[in-house]
């Protein structure tokens, strides 16, 4: 087969695509003859050796080195103790998430556990599919069910996700990948959606559901935000501490990623700041893709490339202001 390989740490120019050898199933696996891959951050973390984590922190690999988790294909061998799928069957997944470099899924086949996958909505071409695993799963287990019992490696208690029916909700990077797919979840359960996104999303995201939009190029949230219930911030880092003004007293901040530096005002303000690391989750997934081919979820796609591409889908990454999913196309 090819695949997208790299052979040390670096930026997109690292990324080659050639022949590799086809994966061997384990037992409890399937393999898929993938059709699409999505970019997640992730992948760019890994691409670069996660340099910004502290060295402690970052992870051991073996090269050649495959990135990507997200892929939608069809099955095309089982094992035999595989029973949920079957030969020429389409399928959809997250595969090993939170592991580090054995996803592999920037390839023509993948060895996938049975459990990760779900089996893909008829309605639903392999490009978007590909786009709705991480990141939906991402706004899923933050906002609806963390569906797993696994340590929460950001913090010494689980997530826990809150009633969102009759709740504003503030999403920060609305427009991205976690983002609008978290502005359409949390229509779903009944809140009051504000989005937060650069200006030329807005169109977007008030079909998506928004009920209001911030465009924080001209105006910052927190400046004219209060009494939110909760804010996911898709974007976090060391600024995610100024939504605490937006927030009603008791009320929840969702930082999808690390940096929030302000515990001591969250617990002055009796707010509730709490994270968690997405996880692979085949039953949630096709909870999710039932939404997707019932319409109540639309995945939107920024752009798509050949898998031989790689390195140009990751330098699109790089350039920012992503209207949802940038997908690689295997077949």
């Amino acid at each position: 087969m090819h695949a997208v390989r790299q052979h040390a740490f670096g930026g997109p120019e690292v990324l080659h695509y050639e022949a590799a050898p086809r994966p061997e199933l384990r037992p409890g696996e399937v393999l898929v003859r993938v059709h699409a891959v999505s970019l997640n951050p992730p992948d760019w973390y890994l691409r670069e050796g996660y340099k910004e984590l502290p060295p402690a922190w970052q992870p051991t690999v073996t090269f050649p080195l495959i990135l990507g988790t997200d892929e939608s294909g069809i099955v095309a061998t089982v094992a035999p103790d595989v029973t949920e799928f079957a030969v020429g069957e389409e399928v959809f997944g997250m595969i090993r998430f939170p592991s580090v470099g054995e996803s592999q899924g920037y390839a023509e086949y993948v060895a996938a556990p049975a459990a990760d996958l779900a089996h893909k909505p008829a309605g639903l071409d392999h490009v978007q599919a590909a786009g709705a695993p991480m990141s939906g799963l991402t706004a899923w287990q933050y906002l609806i069910e963390l569906g797993h019992t696994a340590p929460n490696p950001f913090q010494p208690v689980p997530h826990h996700p809150v009633p969102l029916q009759g709740q504003r909700v503030l999403v920060n990077g609305a427009a991205g990948g976690v983002g609008h797919l978290a502005v359409q979840l949390a229509k779903w359960q009944g809140a009051h959606v504000i989005a937060v996104a650069s200006g030329q999303h807005e169109v977007l995201l008030r079909e998506l559901g928004a009920d209001e939009f911030i465009d924080y190029t001209k105006t910052r949230a927190e400046d004219v935000v209060q009494d939110v219930d909760l804010v996911l911030d898709t974007l976090s880092g060391p600024t995610t501490g100024r939504f605490l003004r937006t927030l009603r007293r008791g009320g929840a901040l969702f930082p999808v990623f690390l940096g929030f530096a302000d515990a001591e005002q969250a617990v002055e303000r009796d707010i509730t700041v709490s994270m968690t690391q997405v996880r692979s989750n085949g039953p949630q997934l096709a909870e999710l893709g039932r939404l997707i081919e019932k319409g109540t979820v639309r995945v939107v796609i920024d752009s798509t490339f050949p898998l031989a591409e790689a390195r140009q889908a990751h330098e699109r990454a790089a350039l920012g202001h992503i209207q949802g999913k940038i997908v690689l196309i295997a077949a």
